[in-house]
């Protein structure tokens, strides 16, 4: 049995963002929620969100023990990006990419 969330379109990088998920990879729900409030990054409040996600999904079936929950698998992956514009010398001008990512949370009992 599973619990899931997913979080899509958030302004984070995903490249950051991959930093702080494998920090948390395969750990009981209690250690990784404690070793992201102590990271204090903004990605790290946001996956937080998102682990806390998963743990109402998985209470709300009734069919998983929240106590023994560990992060099965955490995937990262690259959403959109929005595409905005910065002068340059001489008239010219450089893209720069603001991206966004997806979280997908996977938990499972021990």
């Amino acid at each position: 049995m599973e619990a899931r969330a997913v979080l899509r379109h958030t302004r984070v990088s995903p490249q950051k963002t991959r930093l702080v998920a494998d920090k948390v990879r395969n750990k009981p729900i209690a250690d990784a929620l404690r070793t992201l409030n102590l990271l204090g990054t903004k990605r790290a409040r946001i996956m937080a969100k998102v682990l806390n996600s998963a743990v109402a999904n998985a209470m709300s079936s009734g069919l998983m023990d929240v106590d023994n929950l560990y992060v099965k698998t955490i995937r990262i992956d690259e959403g959109g990006r929005l595409k905005r514009w910065r002068p340059r010398a001489q008239g010219r001008a450089t893209q720069i990419l603001k991206r966004t990512s997806h979280i997908f949370v996977e938990l499972e009992e021990l």
